[in-house]
């Protein structure tokens, strides 16, 4: 068994694998490899074992689509986690077996050596959104420019431009790079917020093991005119949560995502953008976020 071992956002987890899966590549990971796999300390270990199968079939209790998987949920009486892993078009090609905690999991894959890739990596990215939640670490959906050592993030449902004003502020703000496009991680503390890099940039390959304190959230929007404004709390907790990767029917996930996000909009601004796809949205939004 081969273990390979990984820090994001300073937490650490790690992947242990038999040499019959070395079909699997997870390229992505490689900016994050960390050499210390300290069991004490780790935030999870998923195993990957393609003989596995339980003994025991769980009751379905929901399913969710994170955009680019699908899994169904099932649960044991002894609240053990059973999920199927598959593509938005395809049939499944994982089934992971999770600790009520997400701090342990075993998951077996079938296909082709890129759906078994890919099986794993959503594994890996849901165990660390769980076994994270109430740690005051959130997995967002979002797009992610560093500017000036500062982070703002870019903020709504797919198709509505986030990665697209990323690209603008790439194009015409001055000392704009890419920190994240689909999934970074936000960690709080008691001075405000930090943005982390990850594996999992969804169709942009952008891995950086880089943060920066978090400047502001902008909901992005398709409008005729470009204008902005900062939303009131209880508007900017009810855009913010369906940005986070949780499960509504865990009640120890969903309830330290909520009270992440609670925390969060106590110390970050979030803004509403109507934007047109040019470079004055940009600008108008750089000088709003920044000022």
């Amino acid at each position: 068994m081969v273990k390979h071992c990984y820090t994001v956002a300073r937490h650490t987890f790690v992947v242990r694998m038999s040499d019959t899966e070395k079909g699997i590549s997870l390229p992505s990971y490689d900016p994050f490899a960390a050499e210390d796999d300290d069991t004490c300390g780790l935030l999870f270990a998923l195993t990957v074992d393609d003989t596995f199968y339980p003994s025991v079939k769980g009751e379905l209790i929901g399913e969710f689509d994170c955009g680019a998987a699908y899994f169904g949920v099932y649960r044991l009486a002894d609240g053990t986690y059973q999920m199927l892993v598959s593509p938005p078009d395809g049939q499944y090609c994982g089934l992971m077996q999770a600790s009520p905690d997400f701090k342990e999991a075993v998951i077996a894959t079938r296909g082709r050596d890129s759906l078994r890739t890919f099986a794993v990596n959503n594994a890996l990215m849901l165990m660390y959104a769980f076994a994270s939640a109430g740690m005051g670490t959130l997995l967002v959906h979002a797009s992610v420019i560093k500017n000036n050592d500062r982070g703002y993030l870019f903020l709504g449902k797919s198709g509505t431009g986030k990665s697209t004003h990323s690209g603008l502020w790439l194009k015409y703000i001055e000392g704009s790079e890419l920190l994240n496009d689909d999934n970074p991680v936000v960690r709080i503390d008691d001075e405000g917020a930090t943005v982390y890099g990850s594996p999992w940039s969804g169709k942009t390959p952008c891995y950086k093991n880089d943060s920066a304190r978090i400047g502001a959230f902008v909901q992005i929007k398709q409008k005729p005119e470009n204008r902005i404004v900062r939303e009131l709390p209880l508007q900017a907790f009810a855009v913010l949560l369906p940005s986070m990767s949780t499960m509504k029917w865990d009640k120890q996930v969903y309830g330290g995502v909520c009270d992440s996000v609670g925390r969060l909009i106590e110390k970050v601004p979030l803004y509403a953008l109507g934007c047109r796809p040019d470079k004055e949205a940009a600008e108008v939004c750089h000088a709003e976020v920044t000022k």
